[in-house]
């Protein structure tokens, strides 16, 4: 094997102690062949040692040496503009030394004789120490022979991520006080020290508090550092420092802090979880990488719309915001669907975006008077898979999505608009665009004297449905993406980074992920999903009763009150109360249901309306505990009143009366109700004489009523009911009747003689 100058190999040593490998390099050959010139490259006291080129030879050929091609040192062959001019400097000086020593072409410095010639010629010509000669002679043959070599090592300098001892004088440059007075101050930082560093950091900086480096460390001081306490006047605890010279300053602080620091710990202590995760984490992806080809993805997002819009039946009225709902393909960038309205973000939202995503776009914008090709807008179907932000693609709405439509469905973590950066810069760029320019727009926040911009809204709802129309075609064939990453296959085939043209070369060559379903199957299974009950009554749902033909044909309703009730599963519109639909034979076919003639009060009204009624009505049930409940306690403490003062009558009546036997009370029950009844009588019954008058102007002729039975138009007048609920025993008594009283059941009878008698007709 050829040998060659600078060429490095490695002395395969088998028992050899040293860590360090033994790698040489060949400085010099003589003329002859026989002798080589080596030295070993990483020895701080190596020196140009003889070898014989044929041993060499051998070595290599028996595996005692292998031959490298990595050269430890080639990091100094740079270019020139990179060197700093600090170490360029440092390296021509060493240059300037030693350059007549190793161009000499005789190989006379690597023989010891004669190179102690040289360098003492080289003393008195540069006036450098033969240590320093010998320093810079062994780097320029250690590290390739190159002017380089001599380049400054200052990178290995202070032994560089080692931590210093902490005894003995205060290190690093001294104050400008210590100059001064020639007084060492300071201390140097030991591991007692950066504990308490430590401790500071995690209880006063790295918490959601959002206190300063320098307020972390006067609290650090104050905490961890003080001597003790000083009592003031008014009796506060005033912490008790030691001389500032005696304390770790706020620079030393600082210098731990950053040499322990993790960073993303920090952050996450300082930020929160969520807002690092949103604004400081790194971004290592693309989004587009989620999606093989159109269809492979849709994001889904809603907004508030930064414009304000007037009424179209009065303009002069002021209905507030929009909220946009957009649909867009992440492999295109193409936007699929869209929605406004003035619902706010929630499942009926998403689902009118949903229903336009996978709707034919020709007859939907001729809706609003824009004449287009399906070409211009080719999107009409369903994606493979569907990401959101949780909320309305959350629970039971999004299962139809997944189950009955083929949808994969993923939502977001909290507070992660990241993960959905394509629309969300979507809706910027719709902003910058056009809603900040027309009248009514939030452009920025009012200010004290400024016109309300809410006055200048001129839109309706229709209209600006139209312009955002507009907004997205311009969007899906104008907006030039070169930030886009394009694969090779699209470098290939020149596309053009637009919406419209990524989505068709997507068509032609990533095929097998647009879904296409009917308008009605996709509506019933886009409409929200629940369970009602099956009742006597009907079909009860959140407090309303409905009812259809399949339910009487099958009567649902007679079965439910002879065996109990049953739960069925139902689809609503929220945006109308009257229908309810049945999802039968698995969601394959509907049955509507209507709201019972019982309910008509809700006809025409939304589900947002019923609800708040009901849950008004539970409030009020609420509310009405406390009466309820006062109620009930004053009529108990009246009840017990009148029972107290009954027991206290009764119990002095037995004190002062003769005493009776228990049988002797129970005899004589009728009796005593015959004469309680015949002074009820005479305390209750009806005076219906007028009084006389002061001036007797008049005589009152007193009314006799016969106690007869009296029939009114064949038929018998029947007595009063209190008198035939009397017991026969009691009942067959007489009544005594006198010029002074009229019983009550001969004036009722009377009574009943003198009404007008009531023509047949009526």
């Amino acid at each position: 094997m050829k040998l060659y100058i600078n060429m490095l190999w490695e002395w395969q040593l088998e028992e050899s102690k040293d860590t360090k490998p033994r790698i040489e390099r060949l400085l010099w050959m003589d003329i002859s062949g026989v002798d080589v010139i080596t030295i070993d490259i990483f020895d701080p006291n190596a020196l140009p040692i003889f070898q014989k080129y044929k041993d060499i030879e051998v070595a290599i050929k028996n595996q005692h040496i292998q031959t490298l091609e990595v050269d430890p040192y080639a990091a100094l062959l740079r270019p020139e503009e990179t060197i700093t001019e600090k170490h360029r400097k440092h390296r021509d000086e060493a240059w300037d030394v030693i350059s007549q020593l190793v161009d000499n072409n005789n190989g006379e410095i690597f023989y010891p004789k004669q190179r102690g010639v040289l360098l003492r010629d080289a003393e008195q010509r540069t006036g450098r120490t033969r240590m320093t000669l010998y320093k810079y002679l062994r780097r320029y043959w250690q590290g390739g022979q190159t002017k380089n070599a001599l380049l400054p090592l200052f990178d290995k300098c202070g032994a560089k991520g080692k931590e210093r001892k902490s005894h003995g004088p205060k290190r690093g440059r001294p104050t400008k006080l210590a100059k001064a007075t020639a007084i060492p101050r300071g201390v140097n930082v030991d591991e007692n020290i950066r504990d308490k560093f430590r401790r500071g950091i995690i209880k006063f900086y790295e918490n959601p508090n959002g206190r300063t480096l320098q307020d972390a460390y006067d609290k650090t001081l104050k905490e961890y550092f003080k001597k003790g306490y000083e009592l003031a006047p008014d009796g506060t605890l005033i912490p008790y420092l030691p001389p500032a010279s005696e304390l770790p300053t706020f620079g030393q602080f600082y210098y731990w802090y950053e040499k322990e620091r993790n960073a993303e710990q920090s952050l996450s202590k300082r930020k929160g979880q969520r807002r690092y995760n949103l604004s400081h984490r790194e971004v290592l992806g693309d989004s587009t990488q989620m999606a093989f080809g159109p269809g492979s993805l849709y994001q889904i997002d809603a907004t508030i719309g930064d414009v304000y819009l007037v009424s179209s039946l009065d303009r002069s009225r002021i209905i507030g915001r929009p909220v946009i709902y957009a649909v867009i393909d992440v492999f295109s960038r193409l936007v699929v669907g869209i929605s406004v309205g003035l619902e706010g973000p929630s499942w009926l939202g998403a689902m009118q975006a949903l229903e336009n995503a996978a709707s034919d776009k020709v007859s939907f914008c001729q809706e609003y008077g824009i004449e287009i090709t399906q070409e211009d807008w080719p999107s009409c179907h369903l994606p493979e898979e569907l990401l959101a932000d949780r909320g309305e693609l959350e629970g039971y709405n999004a299962d139809n999505l997944v189950n009955a439509l083929n949808v994969k469905v993923s939502n977001t973590p909290p507070y992660r608009a990241d993960w959905k950066a394509i629309i969300e810069r979507n809706f910027r760029l719709s902003n910058d665009k056009f809603i900040h320019w027309i009248p009514g727009a939030v452009y920025r926040p009012r200010e004290r004297g400024d016109t309300d911009y809410r006055l200048d809204a001129v839109l309706d709802l229709h209209q600006f449905r139209k312009l955002m129309v507009l907004s997205v075609l311009d969007h899906n064939k104008e907006h030039r993406m070169d930030w886009y990453r394009m694969d090779e296959f699209m470098i290939q085939d020149r596309i053009e980074p637009y919406p419209i043209d990524l989505w068709n070369w997507g068509i032609r060559n990533r095929v097998g992920h647009l879904r296409k379903v009917s308008s009605d199957v996709l509506k019933l299974n886009l409409l929200t999903t629940t369970e009602a009950t099956v009742t006597y009554r009907g079909i009860r749902f959140e407090g309303l009763f409905y009812s259809c033909d399949l339910a009487l044909k099958e009567q649902w309703f007679v079965r439910a009150r002879e065996r109990g009730n049953w739960k069925i599963c139902v689809a609503y519109d929220p945006r109308k109360i009257d229908t309810l639909y049945l999802r039968l034979e698995d969601g394959r076919r509907i049955e509507a249901c209507y709201l019972v003639d019982a309910e008509k009060t809700f006809r025409g009204r939304d589900w947002y309306e019923a609800v708040d009624y009901f849950e008004l009505r539970k409030q009020s049930k609420e509310s009405a505990r406390t009466r309820k409940q006062q109620s009930k306690a004053t009529l108990q403490a009246q009840i017990e009143q009148i029972i107290n003062q009954a027991t206290e009558q009764t119990s002095e009546a037995f004190n002062t009366a003769e005493k009776q036997s228990k049988r002797s009370r129970t005899q004589g029950i009728r009796q005593n109700r015959k004469e309680e009844r015949e002074m009820e009588r005479e305390t209750q019954a009806w005076k219906l004489e007028k009084e006389e008058s002061v001036n007797n102007l008049g005589q009152v002729i007193p009314l006799i009523i016969p106690t007869e039975k009296a029939e009114e138009n064949g038929s018998e007048i029947v007595l009063n009911k209190s008198e035939q609920d009397v017991p026969d025993e009691v009942s067959e008594t007489s009544v005594e009747t006198d010029s002074s009283h009229v019983p009550k059941d001969q004036l009722i009878n009377k009574l009943r003689k003198l009404r007008p008698k009531w023509s047949d007709d009526e």
